[in-house]
């Protein structure tokens, strides 16, 4: 099979889940499946002819960043493209702030150290195809039961996520995983195919989640804002303006932490520093710090535009 006949290389639109305030149960006739939504960093794993590629939600290819996940992929048949999310577990926690450290390594003899003290696990949600076959038309029943087959040989790192159509066993998981880091439930139609766009669906346990500081707007010891990757992206996003006492929180942890050379941040030429979009879409220049804090931030939506909120820094037990 050479590389033409493979029926997706990246990058690839990914599918995504819209927020619903309750469990939703299946109308007559119809059956829904759930699965736990792990707060980690979505990636899609491409098992190319003689290379194995990984792409993150916004498209840019990250696979320096997983070289312990690059190395589990290859055994995969040419031709097969997962997708899923990446998480780091400590202390039988899923640890965000951990993955997203991995998936901004700076160099490739970082990515190499990271992958030893922090190895990663990906939880595969969707088989989106395998050998020559486009699977994205197909209900995701068939194409869940494909993905077990394929990944049950293998066992960790790559696994399949939990999935249930027990609505009870639904609200016994939504209930109980907190306590290990799952926030919330995903919600999929048996039937439905693979499509972009947020045709999914999500209930959370918390209005407030983490996100990973990669930014600061203003200056660096007393920012008036932060840019922010939040769970299952990697495009930083700009927060609404801190106030005074998580400004006082962050100024006392950047003079803590400063940047070193063993946490490198990605530094643009002088004169050409990032953008992020804030709440209302415009592009705001921020200044990059190593991803070192996190923060819990509260999302709200209206119907023009959503304000990410920073609630507390995050202090490591």
């Amino acid at each position: 099979m050479t590389p033409r006949e493979l029926p997706l290389q990246p990058p690839v639109d990914v599918a995504l889940a819209r927020a619903v305030p309750t469990l939703p149960t299946a109308p007559p006739g119809r059956r829904l499946a759930y699965e736990p939504k792990f707060d980690g960093h979505r990636l899609l794993i491409f098992r190319l002819e003689d290379a194995v590629r990984m792409q993150a939600r916004s498209g840019r290819i990250i696979t320096r960043a997983f070289p312990d996940l690059e190395t589990a992929a290859r055994p995969l048949p040419p031709g097969t493209v997962l997708d899923g999310e990446v998480v780091v577990w400590a202390g039988g926690r899923t640890d965000f702030a951990a993955v997203q450290k991995r998936a901004f390594a700076a160099s490739g003899s970082r990515a190499s150290r990271l992958a030893r003290e922090l190895p990663a696990s990906y939880a595969a949600f969707d088989l989106l195809a395998t050998g020559a076959e486009d699977l994205r038309p197909l209900p995701y029943a068939q194409r869940r039961a494909r993905l077990m087959a394929l990944l049950e040989p293998l066992g960790p790192p790559l696994q399949a996520v939990p999935m249930t159509t027990d609505p009870g066993l639904a609200a016994t998981w939504y209930e109980a995983l907190p306590e290990i880091g799952v926030q919330g439930l995903v919600i999929k139609d048996l039937d439905q195919p693979y499509r972009p766009g947020r045709h999914w669906r999500k209930v959370r346990h918390s209005e407030t989640r983490d996100a990973v500081v990669v930014g600061v707007v203003g200056p660096r010891l007393r920012p008036r804002a932060l840019a922010l990757v939040l769970p299952g992206d990697d495009q930083p996003v700009i927060s609404a303006p801190l106030s005074p006492g998580v400004r006082a929180q962050l100024t006392t942890a950047l003079r803590e932490r400063p940047d070193r050379p063993d946490r490198p941040a990605p530094q643009p030429p002088p004169g050409e520093l990032p953008t992020a979009p804030d709440r209302v879409g415009a592009e705001i220049a921020y200044l990059p710090i190593a991803p070192d804090l996190t923060v819990e931030v509260r999302q709200e939506s209206t119907v023009r535009h959503a304000a990410t909120t920073v609630i507390r820094l995050r202090v490591p037990d």
